[in-house]
């Protein structure tokens, strides 16, 4: 009997010797004439447990980590390939309170499967969207993400289906499907690992928004630094077949540009331009991509597209709170004991996915403040970790979700010297198209540089320069670096003395 064992291709086991323990566990199973499948699957999504072995037994998936190379001739020796006990042995993984108590809807399947098999996909639920959506009307579609509640999980958490409606809407004989899959924030990898570990459920939602607009072309616009997504997603699409039909999909290496994480620089860096902000109107959704009515959404909201059409609308509205409707995977990151991926319906606190999940700080010390959002959200004190992970709850204390990023920082950090980093950050990022965000940036840097040197007179002319900024940028990249700065004033105004 073949014995299957799963040792994941994820880039964060890779980092952690995935690979090395792979060949180790082949090289001893031949070694004790064993006969074992080895398949590379995605991560589950609990970092400090990588590289994470699973084996396949008549108890289920048992589970073993950290596993080192070292630890590979005692794991056969305690008979692990039938679940047998070992220092190491988690036993089943899912039962684990990290993941039993998360809702996992877009990555329900990562972790479980082979990415690169469709048959494997199609096994555990994947396609039954595709397969409904071909029997609708593209307005019905629409209705269906209409009616979910689901918003943009780029950041901005703009409704989807208005943004689908308005494409569906506006005459053309070429449309297309952009997925923006530049993940470039800051404690953030929820993109990578969602193509890394299920990419046909991103590539099902692509073509059901196809369906629903009219479009048969699509592009997934990837993160130069992901070099394992990108080659997952053309080994996926090459095993594809004729399973989307007449849509067609083409993976494009991003061109390394923070910028062109903003829809408009990606849709310029696509035609092979500079990655350079566009003036809006037009929106994309009426002139995008070479000029056509264009979907440009990120990869969790295409990957949560099959669920709804799977599962029904009503489905995965009755998830979340408010207006922030189904679930968002949340990245925990930073100084956290417990860094990874939790995917939960909006509501819960911050507080509780720091403690419950995250486990506090790595350190041990105080956990003293928390960037929500990538490098140009705000910094959270410990006084506002009970806000509710809910968009309209987040503004209101003058913060962003944005992708669900989260990197913690203990009682040692330097509050000024974070609020610099994120102004140098937009001084070397800026397209340099509009003056606020390209000199203001620059200005910025060198008001905080004196203000950490004594001059806290420059304080309020460095708050004018912020206002300058957030009014008169083009786009995020200059309108958000503020954020980050002002919170830090805000907050821990004594780290500026």
């Amino acid at each position: 009997m073949t014995i299957i064992v799963y040792v994941p291709c994820d880039a964060a086991a890779l980092a952690l010797g995935a690979d090395e323990v792979a060949v180790a566990i082949s090289a001893e199973s031949v070694k004790r004439g064993l006969e074992i499948k080895l398949v590379r699957n995605g991560s589950r999504g609990l970092f400090w447990l990588e590289p994470l072995v699973e084996v396949v037994t008549a108890q289920g998936r048992i589970a073993y980590g950290p596993v080192m190379v070292a630890d590979v001739p005692g794991l056969f020796k305690s008979s692990f390939t039938t679940g047998g006990d070992h220092p190491l042995r988690l036993g089943n993984i899912e039962s684990l309170p990290y993941l039993a108590k998360q809702q996992r809807v877009t990555f329900r399947r990562v972790g479980l499967i082979d990415p690169r098999s469709l048959a494997d996909y199609q096994a555990h639920g994947g396609g039954k969207g595709l397969d409904i959506a071909r029997t609708m009307t593209p307005a019905d579609i629409v209705r269906a993400i209409t009616d979910s509640g689901l918003r943009g999980r780029g950041g901005a958490a703009f409704p989807t289906g208005i943004k689908w409606k308005t494409v569906l809407e506006t005459a053309s004989t070429q449309k297309y499907i952009v997925c923006n899959a530049d993940e470039g924030d800051s404690g953030t990898f929820s993109d990578r690992m969602q193509m890394e570990g299920d990419p046909y459920c991103l590539i099902e939602g692509m073509a059901i928004a196809g369906l629903a607009v009219g479009a048969n072309q699509g592009y997934i616009y990837v993160r130069s630094e992901y070099p394992h997504a990108i080659a997952t997603l053309n080994a996926a699409l090459a095993a594809a077949g004729d399973w989307l039909g007449e849509f067609h999909i083409e993976v494009r290496q991003a061109a390394g540009a923070y910028v062109c994480g903003e829809e408009t620089a990606l849709l310029e860096s696509i035609e092979g331009k500079r990655g350079i902000v566009r003036s809006k109107p037009p929106l994309p959704a009426i002139s995008g991509l070479f000029g056509q009515p264009t979907v440009i959404n990120n990869v969790i909201t295409l990957a949560s597209v099959p669920d709804i059409l799977a599962r029904g609308a009503s489905f995965y509205r009755d998830l979340g709170v408010g207006r922030s409707r189904g679930t968002l995977p949340f990245q925990l990151a930073g100084n956290i004991k417990y860094g990874g991926l939790v995917e939960v319906p909006f509501g819960l606190t911050l507080r509780e996915l720091l403690v419950d999940y995250g486990g506090g700080s790595r350190s041990g010390k105080p956990l003293r403040a928390v960037q929500v959002g990538g490098p140009l959200g705000a910094y959270l004190p410990e006084t506002q970790f009970d806000a509710v992970l809910d968009y309209e709850a987040f503004a209101a204390v003058g913060a962003v979700l944005g992708h669900g990023g989260i990197v913690a920082f203990d009682d040692t950090v330097d509050m000024a010297k974070q609020a610099r980093y994120a102004m140098k950050f937009c001084a070397l990022e800026s397209c340099g198209k509009c003056t606020p965000c390209r000199i203001g940036s620059t200005r910025g840097v060198e008001l905080i540089d004196r203000i950490r040197a004594g001059q806290s007179e420059q304080i309020p002319l460095l708050r004018d320069l912020c206002d300058t900024m957030t009014y008169g940028s083009m786009c995020a990249m200059g309108s958000m670096t503020p954020y980050p700065v002002l919170s830090a004033l805000n907050h821990f105004p004594e780290d500026f003395q």
